[in-house]
């Protein structure tokens, strides 16, 4: 798959066009706004057409009968459909995804069927990064938790805390601490820079550890590096918007949720449909507010407004005033990077959460799931292994025999039910599905090559 076309230059689809050209696929863009345009054909090598994304002009144009494939994200559902619909028939491009947002359209499926509007898979970022929250919930000393083989595998970032047991130990000594537990530490960032661990690695205060571990052995990891921490058990959210309110509804049952919302109609509407919720009209940047609501008795507060000063202030104010950790949604990524560790224990940005979702339709071979790292610029996918020792370049070869891109790490296959955290020994076979870190993405082409299936096998 080399020539993708991305339907709206927004904030997902300039930021999928920005990986994409980083990986060298052919891509273009098209959208109704030339200024949104602009800045994407200034600093990337990428094709742009200004035009409608439902007209079958503007689609010719933009070499839809070459496209191998579509990604519709629009700020319109309706348009969106209607474009795979046109993208299906008339141009016949093989793989189509769209955003879906209104939940009165995803509640009927069989609308996007080929016999409908043709649509291959639907994205819903909302549902995305409220999924994405809901882990950090369930593990919250963590930075960021991924799913592999349908949860049976998790990679977790977490960061080194002062007095933990692994606070200026080597990665050795995790083979004393947890003597019954496989792991696989894929990855150390320090102030910014990555260090390719290995057992003499010491870890120190305030080292990113990336690690990877079946499902059920994940706290005990984190443990060592960072302690026994309290429960969640109250969770603020500021904001009522999309992600604040399926956030809420997931998570009302089991933890004491309260919403501060702005808007008077929607804190109205809030209240209505969450009734375990408590909805508080009002400005989340408002001292007097936080202070009436307790705000330092919060074990949790998200900033999750559209409106990136707001929640990087309502952040900073939440923890200075004595919430325990907050996360915040960031739409410009690069202020990710500049606030991800400080005062706002973890930052987020809703594009890169949505990308690895469309990104698993874009790579060659098999792949099941791609997540994004350090904010765009390291990955985890999971793939699956075909082929036959003659048709493959690493089934029934252990992975010492195996030479990996420069950066790219194998820590875990997953062969039936079981995990299996990789050593040089393990070796590979058919339908294996394994679990790789890549430090960069300039290698991601050269890790498809090798877990391809050479020429013969069909």
């Amino acid at each position: 798959m080399s020539n993708i076309l991305i339907l709206g230059a927004g904030r997902v689809g300039a930021s999928v066009a920005e990986q994409l050209v980083h990986e060298r696929y052919n891509v273009t863009i098209v959208d109704e706004n030339p200024e949104s345009l602009k800045p994407l054909a200034d600093r990337l090598d990428l094709r742009t057409v200004v035009g409608h994304a439902a007209s079958p002009a503007v689609l010719a144009a933009a070499g839809a009968a070459d496209a191998d494939l579509l990604l519709a994200v629009t700020q319109l559902d309706e348009l969106n459909m209607v474009a795979c619909k046109i993208a299906y028939e008339l141009f016949n491009i093989p793989t189509r995804l769209a955003r879906i947002r209104d939940p009165d359209l995803l509640a009927h499926p069989e609308l996007f069927a080929d016999g409908n509007f043709a649509i291959d898979h639907v994205i819903t970022p909302a549902q995305i990064v409220t999924d994405y929250l809901v882990s950090l919930v369930e593990t919250p000393e963590a930075l960021q938790v991924l799913d592999f083989a349908d949860g049976k595998a998790q990679l977790v970032a977490t960061r080194v805390e002062a007095g933990a047991h692994m606070d200026g130990q080597d990665l050795a000594s995790l083979n004393r601490l947890l003597p019954n537990i496989d792991r696989r530490v894929v990855s150390i960032y320090r102030k910014g820079h990555r260090i390719h661990p290995d057992g003499n690695t010491t870890l120190q205060v305030g080292d990113e550890v990336f690690f990877l571990a079946a499902t059920e052995h994940i706290r005990d990891v984190i443990q060592e590096m960072r302690g026994t921490e309290t429960p969640i058990k109250r969770i603020t959210l500021s904001g009522g918007g999309n992600v604040g309110f399926r956030l809420a509804r997931a998570l009302e049952k089991n933890y004491q949720v309260k919403i501060i919302e702005a808007n008077r109609e929607r804190a109205n509407w809030l209240a209505e449909v969450l009734p375990d919720t408590l909805v508080l009209k009002g400005d989340a940047t408002d001292e007097a507010l936080l202070e009436s609501e307790q705000i330092e008795r919060c074990d949790l507060y998200f900033a999750l407004t559209s409106d990136d000063e707001d929640n990087i202030m309502s952040s900073l104010l939440a923890k200075q005033m004595g919430a325990r950790k907050t996360i915040a949604i960031i739409n410009r990524s690069r202020y990710v990077d500049l606030l991800q560790g400080g005062k706002i224990d973890v930052a987020i940005s809703p594009a890169v959460a949505t990308i690895g979702s469309l990104l698993a339709h874009v790579r060659s071979g098999d792949v099941v799931a791609v997540h994004s790292l350090r904010r765009g610029a390291a990955e985890a996918m999971e793939l699956i292994v075909h082929g036959t020792p003659a048709t493959s370049r690493v089934i029934g070869k252990k992975l010492d025999d195996i030479k990996l891109p420069s950066g790219a790490d194998l820590a875990a296959i997953v062969r039936g039910e079981k995990v299996l955290i990789a050593h040089g020994s393990t070796i590979i076979e058919a339908e294996d599905h394994v679990i790789l870190f890549v430090d960069n993405k300039a290698h991601i082409r050269e890790v498809e090559k090798l877990f391809a299936v050479k020429m013969g096998f069909f």
